[in-house]
């Protein structure tokens, strides 16, 4: 004889308030705009400047209309980012403060300004009136952005308080405007400013050197160690420029240094991958290779034309997957920009 089945007691029914509603994301263009897109573009203008002083060299002007072309496709591509970007303050001024409280915002605001300072260079033997006016904007953004990363450290969590290599964007960075300023005249300024820039650097090496022996840096920062070379590649540079052969030997000499070691430790440096902070590479590479065609004479013009033509094939491959980053939405969310 079977067993009647029990019959399944009624289940009460209960109440699950519905999901809060998600937050509406801002509606506009541009709102989210992040800084990381200026340092690959301030390594196009590198590049555009190192074909340049490849071309002022003895039975190389041919190569002239190479650097042109760089540089106005540069200058043209900067101008649509500075647009894009400068839409975020004029919605709501306080995002740079949150841009600048993580180091990708910080090292891209730095280069956005430094890129006005690359701009002038640029376009200096054409217009040199507009060149002025536009290194002293570039003075005037780089104080003004240094000021307030000054502030966001000092008022930040005390862990974010260290010394990174993205100090020389801001503090010592100066030196790009002798770029510009020696071909307008002003050496005594440019004088002054190699001096300054010249003691901030070796501060900052200093310190950079103390805290690596202590602290190794996380895998995916490592590339930032790259702006290293930038200011005594730039040193240099800008020596050569005003005349001073022997400081610019030395300068050059240091900077090779500095590119043998980044080279012998590059799979260490580039172990984490493919990120934004590539954009770090690409500056200091082209940078290095003007030093060496302007200060090291005949053996240096092989060196940096052999370091022009890498960085031709590096930095646009670096800029491009940047942007495309950009272009994605996906560089905003890597590089934590703030949003309008």
């Amino acid at each position: 004889m079977t067993v009647p089945p029990r019959p399944i007691p009624p289940v009460k029914a209960r109440h699950f308030p519905p999901p809060p509603p998600l937050a509406p994301k801002p509606t506009g263009l541009w709102r989210r705009t992040p800084p990381a897109i200026f340092p690959p573009m301030m390594g196009l203008f590198g590049l555009g400047l190192g074909w340049r002083v490849l071309a002022a060299q003895p039975g190389m002007s041919p190569v002239a209309p190479v650097s042109d072309v760089i540089l106005g496709a540069t200058a043209l591509l900067y101008a649509f980012a500075l647009i894009a970007w400068i839409s975020k303050p004029l919605r709501r001024p306080l995002v740079v403060l949150e841009d600048l409280s993580v180091l990708p915002g910080r090292a891209g605001l730095a280069a956005l300004a430094l890129c006005l300072a690359l701009l002038s260079a640029a376009i200096a033997p054409y217009q040199p009136t507009l060149a002025l006016g536009i290194v002293v904007a570039a003075l005037v953004a780089l104080i003004t952005i240094g000021m307030l990363i000054g502030w966001a450290m000092m008022t930040g969590p005390e862990e974010a308080r260290v010394v990174t290599p993205v100090f020389h964007l801001s503090f010592a960075g100066y030196i790009m405007a002798p770029l510009s300023l020696i071909q307008l005249g002003y050496t005594g300024f440019s004088t002054g400013v190699l001096i300054a820039t010249t003691a901030a650097a070796f501060a900052i090496w200093f310190v950079s050197l103390r805290q690596l022996i202590k602290r190794i840096p996380p895998a995916p920062l490592r590339p930032l160690l790259a702006i290293h070379l930038a200011p005594a590649s730039l040193f240099s540079v800008v020596s050569a420029q005003l005349g001073f052969p022997e400081i610019a030997f030395g300068f050059a000499l240091l900077a090779l240094g500095i590119l043998a070691c980044l080279i012998l430790f590059l799979r260490w440096i580039l172990v984490a991958g493919f990120t934004p902070l590539w954009g770090a590479l690409t500056f200091p590479l082209a940078a290095s290779a003007s030093a060496s065609i302007l200060s090291l004479g005949e053996v240096g013009l092989w060196i940096g034309s052999l370091l022009l033509f890498l960085a031709t094939g590096f930095i646009p491959w670096v800029a491009m997957k940047i942007l495309k980053s950009w272009a994605s939405g996906q560089l905003a969310a890597k590089t934590n920009a703030a949003t309008a």
